[in-house]
């Protein structure tokens, strides 16, 4: 008689067999995808819109697919067996993408009778070991080009929770930087503080990047969507912080107690409760007309998108498509919030956008795709 749990890994394993064939498949014709585009521009925010990817996500899946299809092609069969995950092939790639000609088949022959049984983490500490040896010379280049990708960016996770990341920054200030903030960390805790050191080190941290130890102040601008009675604590329903999405009332009341918090009326369709007007006091009519737009889109009206709207530009488009150039009016019901990158691609061939009245945005896509977006209600 079988084991039941047996049969359950087993079938488990299958299944991850055939994830990673689909994976291998996905590969390919993403790569494919990419050649048979006329115009490169764009297509990453193509394949964004059509996979449910963030742009950033986009661009990964492009550029690991056709560097495992040029360089990496027995790795990807293996991935295409189903024998390895694609996770581990993309380690494989990540450590030696790098490597042009016959350094790069070498490092894909050698992985390919490595990668069985290794996890995503083994493999890249193998195949970082395989383009050592194939390429000793080039090691100090590849650091070199690496940190001149260096970046820091803003992550958004659970409603109120978000994540900084310093990526391929040079490994001797990145350990200096963590040593410094460790020992700040240590001397609160050694001196009776009650949080624990990672709590410490994340405020340290944190405290350092807004120059509190400095005396500086936190100047911020950012939109955060909270009612009235929410904010007085007569009920406690979600706020919205854009670029964000929904986060706890009382945190909202914390964020909107700062001393410098500037408040502004927002009047709301009583049906739609989408965004009519906001309290103008301080503004002259052109600048806002743009916080109007501003305010109602919250984010990029690209669909996947969101970054701010309040760092977005204001195009011009109405439901033909026409723009500013071509004499379209300037108003609520033809400006759209669109981030520069989103932005541009109305210059790119085969992109076409267009703006109905009630501010609803089509997307018509080179590769025949029809996207729509349409600014989200304030209220339910």
């Amino acid at each position: 008689m079988s084991d039941p749990l047996e049969e359950i890994l087993l079938a488990m394993k299958s299944t991850a067999a055939e994830i990673a064939r689909l994976e291998g498949r996905l590969a390919r014709q993403v790569a494919s995808f990419v050649r048979a585009s006329p115009v490169r521009r764009g297509v990453a925010e193509e394949l964004a819109m059509a996979l449910c990817l963030t742009k950033f996500k986009a661009h990964a899946l492009i550029n690991h697919a056709e560097g495992l299809v040029d360089h990496f092609p027995v790795v990807l069969g293996m991935v295409e067996s189903g024998a390895v995950p694609m996770a581990s092939a993309v380690a494989v790639h990540d450590a030696a993408a790098w490597l042009v000609g016959e350094k790069a088949a070498v490092v894909d022959e050698v992985m390919a009778g490595r990668l069985s049984g290794k996890n995503p983490t083994q493999a890249r500490r193998s195949a970082n070991a395989a383009v050592a040896r194939a390429d000793p010379e080039g090691l100090e280049e590849r650091v070199r080009k690496q940190q001149e990708d260096r970046s820091f960016g803003l992550r958004h996770k659970a409603s109120g929770i978000a994540g900084l990341f310093l990526d391929n920054a040079s490994v001797e200030k990145a350990v200096a930087a963590y040593v410094c903030v460790d020992q700040q960390a240590r001397r609160l805790r050694n001196g009776g503080d009650t949080r624990t050191l990672a709590q410490l080190r994340a405020d340290v941290a944190l405290d350092m990047l807004l120059g509190k130890q400095f005396g500086g102040e936190v100047k911020a601008h950012v939109y955060l969507y909270l009612d009235a009675l929410t904010y007085a604590g007569l009920r406690e329903s979600p706020a919205q912080l854009a670029g964000h999405g929904p986060i706890p009332a009382s945190l909202a009341r914390h964020i909107a107690s700062g001393t410098k918090t500037v408040f502004q009326r927002i009047i709301t369709d009583p049906v739609s409760g989408q965004v009519m007007e906001l309290g103008r006091r301080r503004y002259r009519p052109k600048a806002g007309l743009a916080e109007l737009v501003r305010v109602r889109d919250r984010e990029c009206r690209r669909p996947g998108c969101t970054r701010p709207a309040q760092f977005s530009d204001l195009d011009h488009c109405d439901r033909t498509g026409k723009g500013w150039k071509n004499g379209c009016p300037t108003g609520p019901a033809t400006l759209v919030g669109l981030c520069r990158a989103c932005h541009r691609l109305r210059d790119v061939p085969g992109w076409h956008h267009a703006v109905d009245p009630d501010a609803t945005l089509t997307i018509k896509t080179p590769a025949g795709q029809t996207y729509t977006s349409r600014p989200e209600a304030l209220r339910p």
